[in-house]
């Protein structure tokens, strides 16, 4: 593993092995290789720009057959299983896939016969078996295109007109090194938090990093210290997040990037 030091934070990079052919299968130890590629906030596929797309397609079959779902959302659909009532079912949207009998049909095969069914998009039935499954995750990915000094402007123009989600490199000649790190701190979405000890200046040499799920006072605190919350009485931010300098907020406030905060507690202490 290496670590990339990038707008303050400390971001960790790990070099998988490569995938084949049947990894999900356990193939070349895929299964492991898979597995570790599923706890990661950001999946980087670096492919050769000499070699034919078909590897890109490749892997990603193989990470999609393991539940890893690449620059997706996931489906807004409701689902909760009951013990009684048959099928609850509901399509808030129009539906052009998803009948109420496709619905019965699937939950049938998962031996589900009572449950309720919201569907809020229009949605298939692989977002349904993603849904009913319950062990998927979401992952942005990058399709990094290396070599590119070895492949002409034409073929680059291809690549860049028919593959979103992509960006070409050199690692040789360093070629697009700087625009790889602002890719990477875009698609993982994250965002800086400055502490502000009671009548100290911020910290901003050491910026306290929140995913994209995690950027309330709440996840600010349990970054810090999982304890924190128990003496919580409320926050004061300053930042593009707060209406007024210094804002008084609780632990639901959702914070934005670069964002100074000073937690206090009850009896009047504060971090």
């Amino acid at each position: 593993p290496g670590v990339m030091h990038h707008e303050g934070a400390r971001v960790q990079i790990l070099d998988l092995p490569g995938i084949i052919e049947g990894a999900k299968d356990g193939k070349g130890r895929g299964r492991q290789v898979i597995g570790c590629a599923r706890t990661c906030d950001l999946i980087l596929l670096v492919l050769d720009a000499t070699k034919p797309v078909t590897h890109k397609i490749l892997i990603e079959r193989e990470l999609h057959g393991f539940g890893i779902r690449l620059n997706q959302q996931p489906p807004n659909i409701y689902f909760k299983k009951q013990d009684k009532g048959g099928l609850n079912y509901q399509a808030l949207v129009k539906q052009s896939r998803l009948t109420k009998d496709a619905v019965e049909a699937i939950l049938r095969e998962y031996k589900i016969f009572h449950a309720e069914v919201i569907l809020k998009q229009d949605a298939s039935e692989d977002e349904l078996i993603d849904v009913l499954e319950g062990n998927r995750v979401y992952i942005p990915c990058l399709h990094i295109f290396n070599k590119i000094d070895k492949i002409s402007r034409e073929e680059m123009e291809v690549l860049a007109s028919k593959l979103p989600h992509f960006l070409l490199i050199s690692g040789v000649h360093g070629w697009n090194i700087d625009t790889l790190k602002e890719r990477i701190w875009s698609y993982m979405d994250l965002t800086r938090v400055y502490t502000k000890p009671k009548g100290q200046i911020p910290d901003f040499d050491a910026p306290v990093i929140l995913r994209h799920r995690q950027r309330t006072v709440e996840g600010f605190c349990k970054r810090i210290h999982k304890r924190l919350l128990d003496d919580f009485r409320y926050a004061l931010v300053w930042g593009a997040s707060a209406k007024h300098t210094p804002q008084i907020v609780g632990r639901e406030h959702v914070l934005a990037d670069e964002d100074v905060v000073q937690v206090v507690k009850r009896g009047g202490g504060a971090v």
